[in-house]
């Protein structure tokens, strides 16, 4: 049995399917860990949450910010955008299956045996393992009520944007869901910053990528897996960290590394490569 982690897919159902053949993943043996963020953006979120959902128990994947403002669209809250490239997945006739297996899936991951921990955006540094589990439990259990509109009618916003274990209702839920889902940058205090997306190099004083803060969770011998900020390109990570987002509806690749013996694999854009193909000048 392999363990495979993939960063964000954001519709990429071609790149996808080639970079499990690339590793001969097989879903009755082995385990595919997704950093969120399945639909939007790319050319196939429909087939893309049809092949993932389909893949039963193989799969342990967490909840992205495009894929929450997905759920947000279907439930009536926000609207939907062309550059999303959502609509044959809203159209589609087992949208509300979709829909409702989607909104039940965690937005952290942890595995004691192999020390992992998974979120879409990563951990913030204000927050041990306990209290990380406990604050996405409370995500979940939201998400998958029958009030979960509620929820995703009050989600957008960037405060609070630091942590108290005082917080409570909406604010608590809002936190954790930025915290798990949006984050990048925090001041050296920990508290979110939710508004820079530039790259660390170009990041304004004295706002550091969470990963560059000090970690309870890494302290206690995990690592982290994460997605979302594509612009680091899978690089300046530091140890046990895991960036796994490359941008492969951007024109990038799609990343992938099996745990056991952290093999690195990757599928370039498909689309990238069709596109310079078309443009290349023709042999004389």
């Amino acid at each position: 049995m392999s363990t495979y982690l993939i960063g964000d897919v954001h519709g990429c159902i071609d790149e996808l399917k080639a970079l499990l053949a690339q590793a001969d993943f097989n879903p009755q043996q082995d385990c595919l860990w997704l950093t969120g963020d399945l639909v939007a953006r790319g050319p196939d979120s429909l087939e893309v949450l049809r092949y993932v959902s389909g893949l039963g128990d193989a799969v342990r994947m967490v909840l992205g910010n495009h894929d929450l403002h997905l759920l947000a669209i279907y439930a009536g809250i926000s609207f939907n955008k062309p550059k999303d490239r959502l609509k044959p997945l809203l159209e589609a006739e087992d949208a509300d299956e979709l829909i409702n297996w989607l909104r039940r899936q965690p937005v952290l991951q942890v595995d004691e045996d192999l020390k992992l921990v998974m979120a879409h955006a990563g951990v913030t540094p204000q927050w041990d393992l306990e209290t990380a589990q406990l604050c996405a439990r409370e995500v979940e259990a939201v998400l998958s009520s029958d009030t979960y509109p509620l929820f995703l009618d009050a989600m957008y916003g960037d405060m609070p944007n630091n942590w108290s274990p005082e917080l409570s209702g909406l604010a608590r839920l809002r936190f954790s869901t930025n915290a798990l889902t949006r984050m990048r940058y925090c001041f050296p205090n920990g508290q979110l910053d939710m508004i820079c997306k530039d790259t660390p190099e170009n990041a304004p004083r004295p706002l550091k990528p969470w990963f560059d803060l000090p970690s309870p969770i890494l302290e206690a011998g995990y690592s982290i897996a994460f997605g979302h900020w594509a612009s680091l390109e899978g690089k300046g990570a530091p140890e046990g960290i895991y960036a796994l987002d490359t941008g492969c509806c951007w024109g990038g690749v799609l990343t992938m590394v099996r745990w056991e013996d952290k093999a690195w694999y990757t599928q370039p854009s498909i689309r990238r490569n069709e596109k310079e193909q078309t443009q290349a000048p023709s042999a004389s």
